[in-house]
């Protein structure tokens, strides 16, 4: 499966470029008349710049639309307490950073009650998929390239995969990773329970522990330990998750029903899911187009250096892609790649 790419190339009409990338890709052909389509999006936490820019999510609905179909905007609630951990905050955010130009609809409900769960493949045996996602009948995945601190970096797998699932379902994929406290090193000094949202560690005979099945492995404890006493185990795990539940996702939908988009450009060091994303660690590459999230993740590995995500977060990033591949998802690790010039 090929994948479709035009470069961040500033001396010319990024929209018309764009269009003429989807043209070639064929990224609207999974649109008939009258479907429902889920356009598949981050909006961005509130306070982060980085994240695609709405012109392209505008455009991007008028070609829906053009298609013939009803297009939605569409993203599931976060675990964590931030700004879109309820239908009603999110909605604000997505209208806050100028997502405004179709219908929002939070994809698992006001308090991620609403979900199907469905049975997958690879290290999980079923994963919650929101519910506005498995009803939609098409589906346009729009990502945005970037770093992230667990799986090594975010594109389309992790968007179906995170995204595109329930609050249990993304505690599901989280909770593959261990957690270990050497209490050994261990002060019992309470910074981990300070630092975290969900009051979660408790400290025993002045030694912390953490063994609730509501923690979602989110960094937090660690970097507040000042002992070095916190680490993950079988941290790779997540990026097998990913792809198992990105397989559950997409087996809500019949074949040929779901294409990518995705924008290699502002490529920080962490998620759009913060405030504050960190470093931009690479060049602006461009935007890729295909009907394979293995094909245009492994598309972007490709043109980059992505060994600077392995060395800052001690995971591979390519492991979800062959992940994904391994359990069956069409697509190519390493696809042949159209400029469109």
């Amino acid at each position: 499966m090929a994948v479709h790419f035009v470069p961040w190339d500033t001396t010319r009409d990024l929209m018309k470029e764009a269009n003429r990338l989807y043209d070639a890709a064929g990224t609207f052909d999974c649109v008939e008349k009258g479907d429902l389509v889920a356009v598949k999006l981050h909006v961005g936490e509130l306070g982060n710049p980085y994240y695609v820019q709405p012109f392209f999510i505008h455009d991007i609905v008028r070609r829906v639309k053009e298609a013939g179909g009803k297009p939605f905007l569409t993203d599931s609630n976060t675990y964590y307490h931030a700004q879109r951990n309820n239908a009603y905050d999110h909605i604000i955010t997505a209208f806050t950073n100028g997502f405004n130009m179709a219908p929002f609809i939070v994809a698992d409900g006001l308090r991620s009650e609403n979900y199907r769960t469905v049975k997958t493949r690879g290290i999980l045996q079923e994963i919650e998929v929101s519910g506005v996602i498995a009803e939609a009948d098409a589906m346009v995945v729009v990502s945005h390239d970037k770093g992230h601190a667990l799986s090594g970096f975010g594109g389309a797998i992790k968007h179906l995969g995170m995204g595109c699932t329930s609050r249990a379902g993304k505690l599901r994929q989280h909770r593959t990773i261990g957690l270990e406290i050497d209490t050994s090193k261990c002060s019992g000094c309470g910074k981990c329970k300070e630092a975290c949202p969900l009051d979660l560690p408790e400290i025993i005979e002045g030694k912390a522990r953490n063994t609730s099945p509501l923690c979602m492995r989110c960094l937090l404890c660690i970097e507040a330990c000042p002992m070095d006493a916190i680490k993950f185990v079988d941290k790779e795990n997540l990026c097998r998750a990913l792809a198992s539940a990105a397989y559950g996702v997409l087996s809500t939908f019949k074949k040929d029903k779901v294409s990518y988009v995705s924008f290699a450009k502002d490529i920080t060091q962490y998620c759009d899911c913060v405030p504050g994303p960190g470093e931009i660690m690479m060049n602006d590459v461009g935007i890729f187009a295909s009907d394979s999230p293995v094909s245009i993740d492994g598309a972007f590995l490709k043109m980059v250096d992505y060994k600077l995500f392995n060395d800052a977060y001690d995971v591979d990033c390519m492991l979800q892609v062959q992940e994904a591949k391994a359990l069956g998802i069409q697509g190519e690790v390493n696809p042949e790649i159209t400029r469109i010039s």
